[in-house]
């Protein structure tokens, strides 16, 4: 016990010196929203010259290599231009081109319609030293008609032109002149007095040119416990699309907002009314959140003794229009609430059909992060994938014919194995974050090459356990008669595969520590993922180094044999499993493609153990295995069907972000079920919920509507909302209420009677 100790404790000073690296970045949460400080915006000038600029904050800049422009259709494109950039030495890629305040990317092509859709690609840091994650968004700009070269539209276009971005970055003649913006203060005046002893009244009033956002008010009262803001009654706002955050409500002119106050007693009083508002020029730049401070005298009015109504009472002004446009990312941005006037705050925001849920804020910090990846890695012992291997490593440490030192050190190589597996991890979770690309718990099961591989491994692994070739590490009679130096690679190796198997499985606690790790800096994402793959090897840590959890194992004898025999038998189903996952991603032609391959793999293990042809035999499977999987690799995806009915009164339909904008501003409730089919959790939940008759009463009991969004293959609209609820991966279960509120969302493992439960909510609001 104490050598384990003395190991664990040496790895923990290693770990210990990337603490400070962790703990001394500024914390990502802090940072204001992205879409707040870089904003894209496309225009067309002519139809053969696109233009996306991106108006930067201070303090903050973009990467110019992180910069990409792709047409979805209707434009056939050249190569991307952009301006050269400032040059910068960055810790993370070198020495690389940065922009400042703005910069306008120019995409030349040819259009083939009146209309494009860009996909844009971007990232960029604060000067405080924390970056943002990749970023992707997709922009619609109309294109000038076809004779755009004279009349109306020509000259329209030429209108545009010159009011458009700034002439260094090939924009237009006076940009930067006639719609230069105005300073905040001018931009928009807020006033607040008191309006009686029962009520404040507050003016807000834009400038021309300028609107307000309705929903990013917020009041706070303070300086005396017995006066509370009561719900603020606001004037009708106009809607407004909004090329950030989709279709809002906001105010172009002056709006008067009643707000009453809510009285213990009736003495006069001091009070401090806080406030908080946001808005942008009308085609021109959004400014950051401003604030003020204004110091009230209330006189002397009745006690209202309604503190208690007021506070469960939600502000419920519904926008008549809902995204249908913008992206999951981009209307996330615009998260709604209601006012809760609790204690002396009050937040004024009113509740819209946005695509938006109220994800459970992430206060975990490191330490808790790393406490919950050491409880989910135990956990993910208990997966059916994972388990044989566990079973099989642990009897083996006992029954192999060895001294305790010797068992000692197949458990501390096991564990180099798991822990060099979760590295490799989170190595490529970093580099295609940093590509650009989504990436969270699971993703690679996204590429249909890592799940014929895996496929593979499990056959293989099955192969094994029914005894047509040992996998050095396993069996008790292979490491009695190993070398040291072969029974530790063979240590090693299990440790890689434990971690491959189980890679698609989650579990409570790791939902927490992941949703940390991927959004913390790479020093603290490491360090969570080491601790997730030391909860993977503790079990067998502690039966090396605990005699008395060694001796409650079952003693050794011919059932053995039979025991592992069986265990092959989980290997197998979910190597069945892993190509059913292939066939959805690539076609009923991959079936042949992986059986060949498994068949040329069966060969090799086979002959790797006869004498003299056998290697060369063996090696030759392994090339036509090889072959096959490169095959694989090159298939096509399938055109895309969905099993779902399409129907609009059906009650169980595809997820898209237009569908789910629409049945928000019918009031449906809206159950959104975010799955892929190499998610294990998943498939258990569908199979114990969504399938089951009391699923389909709750649906209808409700009068809900079951959205569907499948991640099997990579979709980056699903990756666009998953990133939106800050979710790892899937499953992601959101319930959107009848009164287009914010949505709920549940948890990963699922009830008939928490679905149930959280309709019922959902259609009460």
């Amino acid at each position: 016990m104490k050598l384990l100790f003395r190991h664990l404790a040496t790895l923990a000073v290693g770990l210990s010196l990337l603490l400070p690296v962790a703990a001394q970045t500024v914390d990502p949460s802090q940072l204001p929203p992205v879409d707040s400080v870089f904003i894209p915006k496309a225009s067309a000038p002519s139809r053969d010259h696109i233009e996306v600029t991106w108006t930067i904050a201070k303090g903050y800049y973009l990467y110019r290599h992180r910069i990409g422009v792709q047409p979805l259709g209707g434009f056939e494109a050249g190569a991307l231009q952009l301006p050269d950039g400032a040059k910068h030495h960055d810790e993370f890629f070198g020495d690389v081109q940065t922009y400042r305040d703005s910069v306008t990317a120019v995409l030349p092509g040819k259009a083939s319609g009146d209309a494009v859709s860009l996909r844009i690609k971007y990232q960029g840091c604060a000067d405080a030293g924390v970056c943002y994650p990749p970023q992707t968004r997709t922009l619609s700009v109309v294109l000038p008609a076809a004779n755009d070269g004279a009349g109306d539209a020509g000259f329209a276009a030429f209108g545009k032109s010159l009011g458009g971005a700034r002439n260094d970055a090939g924009g237009g003649l006076i940009g930067g002149q006639a719609n230069a913006p105005l300073p905040p203060e001018q931009a928009f005046k807020f006033e607040a007095i008191a309006d009686g002893g029962s009520r404040l009244l507050l003016r807000v009033t834009p400038a021309k040119g300028y609107y307000l956002y309705r929903d990013k008010l917020k009041l706070k009262l303070s300086g005396d416990p017995g006066i509370k803001l009561g719900t603020p009654q606001l004037p009708k706002a106009q809607p407004h699309h909004d090329e950030h955050f989709g279709d809002v409500a906001v105010y172009f002119g002056e709006a008067m907002i009643p707000v009453p106050l809510q009285r213990a007693h009736d003495r006069a009083a001091n009070v401090t009314l806080d406030a908080e508002w946001q808005g942008c020029q009308d085609g021109g730049i959004c400014y950051p959140v401003m604030r003020n401070r204004f110091n009230l005298a209330l006189p002397a009015a009745a006690s209202t003794q309604q503190t208690k109504a007021v506070t469960s009472e939600p502000v419920q002004t519904a926008i008549s229009a809902a995204p249908t446009s913008a992206t999951p990312a981009e209307t996330a941005a615009a998260t709604t609430a209601a006012v809760a006037a609790t204690g002396a705050a009050s937040t004024v925001q009113a509740t819209t059909p946005a695509n938006t849920a109220t994800a459970p804020v992430n206060r975990v910090g490191l330490i808790g992060a790393l406490l919950f990846a050491l409880l989910g890695g135990v956990i993910l012992n208990l997966m059916p994938c994972v388990l044989p291997v566990l079973s099989l490593k642990a009897l083996s440490l006992v029954q192999g014919g060895h001294s305790r030192e010797h068992a000692k050190r197949h458990a501390i190589f096991y564990t180099l194995g798991i822990l060099a597996a979760m590295a490799a991890l989170w190595l490529a979770v970093v580099l295609l974050q940093r590509a650009g690309h989504a990436a969270g718990w699971g993703f690679w099961l996204q590429s249909p090459l890592v799940v014929a591989v895996l496929g593979l491994l499990m056959f293989a692994l099955g192969l094994s356990l029914s005894g047509l070739w040992a996998l050095p590490g396993f069996a008790p009679q292979r490491l009695a008669a190993a070398s040291n130096v072969d029974s530790a690679r063979g240590d090693f190796l299990t440790g890689l595969l434990a971690v491959m198997v189980a890679t698609p499985c989650t579990g409570p606690f790791m939902v927490t520590a992941l949703a940390y790790a991927l959004t913390a800096p790479a020093a603290a994402t490491l360090l969570v993922f080491v601790m997730l793959g030391l909860g993977l090897a503790l079990p067998v840590l502690l039966i090396a180094y605990v005699p008395a959890l060694a001796k409650r194992l079952p003693k050794p004898g011919a059932w053995m044999d039979t025991f592992k025999q069986v265990l092959a038998f989980p290997m197998y189903i979910t190597a069945a499993w892993m190509l059913w996952t292939l066939a959805h991603q690539r076609g009923a032609d991959v079936v042949l493609a992986w059986g060949l391959a498994a068949i040329a793999l069966t060969f090799a293990l086979w002959a790797w153990s006869r004498a003299r042809w056998g290697k060369i035999a063996a090696i030759l499977g392994i090339a036509l295995c090889g072959l096959a999987l490169a095959t694989i690799a090159r298939m096509p995806t399938p055109t895309a069907t969905s099993s779902l009915p399409a129907n609009a009164d059906s009650r169980v339909q595809p997820w898209t972000p237009q569908r789910l904008a629409e049945l928000r501003v019918q009031h449906k409730v809206v159950f959104v079920n975010m799955t892929a089919d190499w998610c294990i959790t998943c498939k258990v939940n569908e199979k114990a919920v969504f399938t089951s008759d009391a699923f389909k009463q709750s649906l209808e009991k409700h009068d809900a509507v079951y959205l569907v969004g499948d991640f099997t293959n990579e979709d980056a609209d699903i990756a666009a909302f998953l990133k939106a609820h800050n979710a790892v991966g899937v499953p992601l279960y959101v319930v959107y209420p009848r009164s287009g509120g914010d949505g709920e969302l549940l948890q990963t493992v699922l009830t008939n009677g928490i679905v149930d439960n959280a309709l019922a909510r959902a259609a009460a609001k």
